[in-house]
């Protein structure tokens, strides 16, 4: 049998042309040997590969350009392990930056031990419902989704991470004020992206068109900043990911459905206007 090593400087070569990262062969390798990071295969470089077989089914996915995570069908979130496919995104570090961002401000607006009800729209995957369950173990966790699908992989989400959440379908705040619910909290990454040409060739070919672009028809921000009052019970802090982009279509949306309300737009890591946080009292 070849060693690891041997296997992984080969994936090298033979994925370069098809620009596959030497990540995500770690990634890959990793997987099918069982260890619990890539890393590992370096630390286990000269044992033997196990796995011909299957890896090279799946590493033929890698060259057909599949993005490494649906070949697994694992991602990692916050230090979290979900499953993920076809079905959902794949949760993006600029999310991981949303829970940080909303776990350093919370405190500004509410005591974050408290009872607080937090809904996320467009849950996907379930990854943010995930990380904070983690940090906030109080919270009463809804998330929501449009796609049945969604939903099906946030439950298997939750239930593999011990999370206890509820599942809604439906758009946007409908289930929720269907339910009569009161919320305190709002996050959502919904779908942000205006200019097509812009998305990568993989995420146009393997991730769900219908959570990535922003239409008139398909706006959550406008549909909640229209529906806000009738989940509002007291304050409610809402925390959007936003497209770089978007920042004078939600200063609009926010001035002609708001009231008495502050907002703050939030630069990412890579220093483009990510987020945004409004307050409404």
């Amino acid at each position: 049998m070849p060693k690891i090593y041997d296997v992984y400087l080969n994936a090298m070569k033979v994925g370069k042309e098809s620009g596959v990262t030497s990540q995500e062969i770690r990634v890959l390798i990793a997987h099918e040997m069982g260890y619990p990071e890539p890393i590992d295969v370096l630390y286990h470089k000269d044992d033997e590969f196990t796995q011909n077989q299957k890896f090279e089914a799946d590493f033929a996915k890698l060259l057909q350009g599949m993005p490494v995570e649906y070949v697994i069908h694992e991602a990692t979130f916050l230090h979290t392990k979900l499953y993920v496919d076809q079905r959902v995104l794949i949760p993006r570090m600029e999310t991981e930056e949303l829970v940080a961002n909303l776990s350093e401000r919370i405190t500004d607006y509410y005591d974050p031990r408290n009872y607080l009800v937090c809904a996320d729209i467009g849950t996907g995957s379930g990854a943010i419902l995930c990380a904070l369950k983690t940090l906030f173990p109080n919270w009463l966790l809804v998330g929501s989704d449009v796609s049945s699908q969604a939903l099906e992989v946030a439950k298997k989400n939750i239930t593999d991470n011990g999370v206890r959440a509820n599942l809604l379908q439906g758009k946007s705040l409908e289930p929720y004020i269907a339910a009569k619910m009161n919320l305190d909290i709002i996050v959502s990454n919904p779908p942000y992206i205006l200019n097509r040409d812009e998305v990568q060739e993989s995420v146009k070919r393997y991730e769900p068109e219908e959570a990535l672009y922003l239409t008139e028809e398909n706006s959550v921000y406008e549909d909640i900043f229209k529906d806000y009052k009738k989940v509002k019970k007291g304050t409610l802090l809402m925390a959007f990911e936003i497209g770089y982009d978007l920042e004078a279509y939600l200063t609009d949306l926010m001035a002609k459905y708001l009231e008495d309300y502050d907002f703050e737009f939030v630069k990412d890591l890579n220093g483009l206007t990510r987020f945004l946080f409004v307050f409404c009292r």
